[in-house]
């Protein structure tokens, strides 16, 4: 078994091999999420497609076990938000200010929260969600994608590679 550490300077990485030495390098873009692999959905709706990577928390694995899912796509400001068949309690670390494209789910209105700019409720360009919601991982893709959403689409959230 090969023992690795990575370490990164100014954006330079080092990965570190026990058996054969090192390598300094770039990493790829999606280093971080190819490391710590989580979970991935993919959303799509009529004009586009995004995918998202999600950490394992326990409203993530509640919203995996209910998927796929179809819903209703609502907008709030720059935020699109729609309807699951999840229902689950507010987690330690719920957050209602995020940044653009955070995966979120709103646990008073049982649905999966997707900003990706102010909301009508904001204060100046931050992401302020309508409560604290559960925040469960981030969009793969540039959050601006959403825009692309309008109100009442079909909107269908599956686990990639299902």
């Amino acid at each position: 078994m090969n023992a690795f550490t990575i370490t990164s300077h100014y954006g330079l990485h080092e990965i570190r091999s026990r058996n054969r030495g090192s390598h300094r390098a770039p990493l790829p873009s999606n280093f971080n999420i190819l490391l710590n692999s989580g979970m991935q959905i993919h959303i799509t709706w009529p004009a586009g497609h995004t995918t998202a990577t999600l950490d394992e928390t326990p409203t993530s694995k509640a919203l995996a076990g209910a998927l796929p899912i179809t819903s209703t796509a609502r907008t709030w400001g720059q935020e699109v938000y729609f309807d699951t068949p999840v229902t689950t309690a507010l987690e330690a670390g719920a957050r209602q200010v995020v940044e653009p494209g955070t995966v979120a789910f709103w646990t008073e209105g049982d649905a999966l929260a997707l900003p990706y700019g102010p909301t009508p409720i904001s204060r100046g360009e931050e992401c302020r969600l309508a409560s604290p919601c559960n925040v469960l991982g981030r969009l793969d893709d540039d959050p601006d994608i959403l825009a692309t959403v309008r109100d009442g689409d079909p909107i269908r959230v599956e686990l990639v590679g299902s």
